[in-house]
C-alpha cells in the first residue's frame, strides 16, 4: 500500500518537534507499505527554514520506502495570525500541486492542525479516487479561539465550517486523545477510531544519567526539573518561571526550558527582570538527541493554560517523559492526568499554580528515590499501553481495512 502524507508540520528524527509521523511512517514500512510525505521546509516549532533559501521543492528519502517532499511555504509562522495563515494557504496550494504529481497512491492521510492542509487532503483523495483519513491531533479552531490566537470573526466561521466539512466527508477520522472523540462526533464525522499519542519506546534508557548533557551545560550536580517543548501562548511557560522565582533559596534546584516558538523572547526578558539564575533557556533539539537530554532531567514539566478545552489532549511530551523514566510535574487536568495517575508516575497539580508546581518540585528533590520509582512506573506504563509499536500495528490495520471496502 501506497500511502500519501500531507502534513505541514512534518518534522523528521533529526528535526525538533513532534515526530510522531516519522516514528509512525517507519512502523508503516515495517509493515511492508510505502510512504510519501509533503512537509513543509519551515519548522512548526522554530518558525525557521531548513535551508537558506526556500526551493519549489526538495526531495529527501529515509531508506527506500519513505520519501519526504519539502514544499514550498510562505516562511510566516512566528508572525501575526495573517501571516501564519498565508504561510497555511501557501502549503495548500504547493502541496496540492505536488501531490497531484504523487502516482499510484492508495489512500491519502490528511491530519490537523493546521485544519486548511485537511482540505488539500481531502481534494487529492477525490482526485484519485481513494480513500481519505483525516487525523485530529488538536481541536483546531477551538483550542485556537479559547487561548485567544484565533479572534478575526470571518476566520472563525471559515475554520468552523471547514471542520465540519472535512469530518463529515472523511471516510474515517484518527484522534489522538480519547478526549477529541465526543467533539469530532458531534461535528458530523461518520466514524472515529482512537490512535493515542505514544512514545517509541525504544529510543529512550531509563537508566541513562545524561552525564554528557549536563558537562556541556554546565548542570552537573544540579537537580533538574526540565521543560522540553513549545514556548508558545498555551504553553503557560510564566508558571514555571514563578515556580522558579519561590525556589530561588534552593540552589541545588535548576529549571531547564529546552525548546523554541513565538514567546521564548519574552519569557527570557521576564527570567531577567525576575533575576532568575535557576533558570536556564536551551535551543531545541533534534527528536534523535533528545533521549539524552531528557536522561540529564531529574523531573519533567509538562503544563498548559488552565483552559476546559485543554482536559481533552494528550501532550506528546507527556509520553516522551515517560517512556525516558522520568517523574512528571503535570500541570493538566483531565484525560492526561488520568494517564499519570493509572502510572502513578508523577505528581499532578492544579493548572495555573506557581505555588503547587514550586512543592512539587521541592518534594522531588527531597526525596529522589520516591522520583525515580515513579520513573519506573511510567516506562513500564508507556510500554504497555502507549509504545509506537503497538499503535502503529493498529493504525496499519485501519489503513488496510479502509483500501479494502468496496
Amino acid at each position: 500500500m501506497h500511502i500519501l502524507l500531507i502534513h505541514q508540520a512534518f518534522a523528521a528524527l533529526d528535526e525538533p518537534g513532534g515526530t510522531r509521523h516519522h516514528e509512525l511512517a517507519r512502523r508503516l514500512v515495517q509493515h511492508g507499505h510505502r510512504v510519501t510525505i509533503i512537509a513543509s521546509p519551515v519548522s512548526y516549532l522554530t518558525g525557521k527554514t531548513s535551508h537558506r533559501h526556500l526551493r519549489w521543492v526538495e526531495r529527501q528519502t529515509d531508506g527506500a520506502n519513505i520519501t519526504i517532499l519539502r514544499a514550498y511555504t510562505y516562511p510566516a509562522l512566528h508572525r501575526s495570525f495573517i501571516h501564519r495563515v498565508f504561510s497555511f494557504l501557501s502549503f495548500m496550494l504547493s502541496s496540492f500541486v505536488l501531490g497531484l504529481g504523487v502516482r499510484k497512491v492508495d489512500l491519502v492521510w490528511g491530519t490537523s492542525p493546521p485544519i486548511f492542509q485537511g482540505f488539500t487532503a481531502w481534494l487529492l483523495s477525490r482526485l484519485k479516487r481513494i480513500p481519505f483519513l483525516f487525523e485530529v491531533r488538536d481541536l483546531w479552531p477551538a483550542f485556537a479561539i479559547a487561548v485567544g490566537v484565533l479572534r478575526q470573526p470571518l476566520l472563525i466561521r471559515l475554520s468552523t465550517w471547514l471542520e465540519r466539512f472535512l469530518y463529515r466527508r472523511a471516510d474515517v477520522v484518527v484522534v489522538n486523545s480519547p478526549g477529541y472523540i465526543e467533539h469530532v462526533r458531534q461535528r458530523g464525522a461518520r466514524r472515529v477510531e482512537l490512535v493515542p499519542n505514544g512514545a517509541e519506546s525504544s529510543m529512550f534508557t531509563p537508566d541513562a544519567d545524561g552525564s554528557e548533557f549536563r558537562r556541556q551545560h554546565g548542570l552537573t550536580g544540579k537537580y533538574i526539573a526540565m521543560y522540553a517543548g513549545a514556548h508558545g501562548m498555551s504553553n503557560d511557560l510564566d508558571v514555571i518561571l514563578q515556580a522558579a522565582a519561590r525556589l530561588s533559596d534552593q540552589p541545588e534546584i535548576c529549571f531547564v526550558l529546552l525548546g523554541d516558538g513565538k514567546e521564548k523572547p519574552r519569557l527570557q526578558a521576564e527570567a531577567r527582570r525576575l533575576g532568575l539564575s535557576n533558570v536556564l533557556f536551551l535551543s531545541p533539539e533534534a527528536k534523535n538527541v533528545m533521549p539524552e537530554a531528557l536522561a540529564a532531567a531529574d523531573a519533567c514539566l509538562a503544563i498548559l493554560k488552565p483552559i476546559e478545552l485543554y482536559k481533552t489532549t494528550y501532550p506528546n511530551k507527556v509520553f516522551d517523559y515517560l517512556a525516558a523514566g522520568r517523574p512528571v510535574v503535570l500541570a493538566i487536568d483531565g484525560v492526561i492526568r488520568q494517564v499519570i495517575e493509572a502510572a502513578q508516575a508523577g505528581i499532578p497539580v492544579p493548572p495555573g499554580d506557581p505555588a503547587a508546581m514550586a512543592d512539587a518540585i521541592r518534594s522531588l528533590a527531597q526525596h529522589p528515590e520516591t522520583g525515580r520509582e515513579m520513573g519506573r512506573r511510567g516506562r513500564q506504563y508507556v510500554e504497555v499501553h502507549f509504545d509506537r509499536a503497538r499503535l502503529a500495528d493498529r493504525l496499519a490495520d485501519l489503513m488496510v481495512e479502509l483500501t479494502q471496502l468496496p
